[in-house]
């Protein structure tokens, strides 16, 4: 039997070609090309038999396998093809790129497409809305959207700091409660306008967007950070009386023989620099320990992931006839989550920085 010469396929190749096999979103000719490559070049097997395994006729299968055999990956393309020119050249399309990057509009906050239309009427190049949209998909601007970030500080003592609340995880003290401590305050209690309809087969459930506020609570929380079971009591007030009344909570619950070591971020009521009563009680109970995160960084403090689980999982879609019943029911998911908790599970050590 008559073998054709099989391809030389570097790995990069190789790689790419497998990438597009596998891909969901690689366009059917596409894969079609690559199978034909990578038959080719496993076992030198004749067009006659790749073109059924792969739905193309044997000349096409040639056809592929001289392309990459002269152009490489390239040769797989379509030629150009022939068409109308484009109708805004390369300095029209520069002219909008700047007034969308650098420009920002009179009146509104953000560009419309229809406001950068005008815009670009205004300098002398006449362009509709649709084709902004256009130009602007093709080059996946979009000037409606923008993503937030909050610049931390990156200093030594950012650092000092990030590496001590992640050494109290990693290792916990001797004789020691490693506590993470937070407080999730504004939490509204709300219910419905009008009852919510159950789900149905082929349809979701399905809410009343209109509500009626009952009032507002707040809850702080303190999550041991060894066993991953929460401590936690509603607060009418967050400042530091009920801040240290809850620390005197935590104190009583736990054996006299331990220390006890606090992360916990920068909030007004338990900032030793900024409240003097915090100060005062941390100074008369020489068992605790504090450690502060930096600033910037509350996302080190264990109890916003115990919060962020609570939203999720009782307050997202929860409704509340009363304040009251807000804060029993926060309690109760509480208890609950008790009995089922476990530990996070840290790695980070803040020795490299994080992305």
């Amino acid at each position: 039997m008559w073998i054709v010469e099989p391809l030389v396929v570097s790995v990069q190749e190789r790689d790419e070609l497998e990438r597009r096999v596998r891909a969901q979103t690689t366009p059917h000719r596409d894969r079609q090309r690559a199978e034909v490559v990578l038959l080719l070049a496993a076992d030198g097997v004749p067009g006659a038999k790749i073109a059924p395994l792969v739905g193309l006729s044997e000349q096409s299968v040639c056809k592929w396998r001289r392309q990459f055999f002269e152009a490489g990956i390239e040769g797989l393309n379509d030629a150009p093809r022939s068409g109308r020119p484009l109708v805004y050249g390369p300095t029209d399309r520069l002219v909008l790129m700047a007034k969308v990057t650098e420009e920002h509009p009179e009146v509104s906050s953000q560009w419309s497409h229809s406001e950068l239309a005008d815009a670009m009427t205004t300098a002398g190049i006449d362009i509709s809305a649709s084709q902004i949209g256009r130009i602007l998909a093709a080059d996946d601007v979009k000037p409606h959207r923008v993503d937030g970030w909050l610049t931390r500080r990156d200093s030594p003592e950012f650092w000092e700091r990030a590496a001590d609340v992640c050494g109290l995880y990693l290792a916990p003290p001797k004789n020691a409660v490693v506590l993470s401590i937070d407080e999730q305050t504004g939490i509204q209690a709300k219910s419905c306008k009008h009852p919510t309809q159950p789900v149905r087969s082929g349809r979701p459930a399905r809410r009343e967007s209109e509500y009626v506020r009952h009032g507002a609570a707040s809850l702080i929380a303190a999550l041991d950070v060894a066993i991953g079971k929460v401590m936690a009591t509603g607060i009418e007030r967050n400042n530091s009386v009920t801040f240290t009344a809850f620390l005197e909570e935590i104190e009583m619950s736990i054996n006299s023989d331990l220390a006890i070591h606090i992360a916990m971020d920068n909030g007004s009521s338990h900032t030793t620099k900024a409240t003097k009563a915090t100060k005062a009680w941390l100074d008369d109970h020489l068992r605790f320990v504090v450690h502060h995160t930096p600033v910037h960084a509350s996302w080190l403090n264990q109890a916003e992931a115990c919060f962020s689980i609570l939203t999720c999982k009782r307050l997202r879609r929860g409704e509340f006839e009363s304040r009251q019943e807000l804060v029993d029911k926060m309690l109760a998911f509480i208890d609950h989550y008790g009995t089922t908790a476990t530990p996070f599970k840290w790695v980070y050590d803040a020795k490299t920085k994080a992305a």
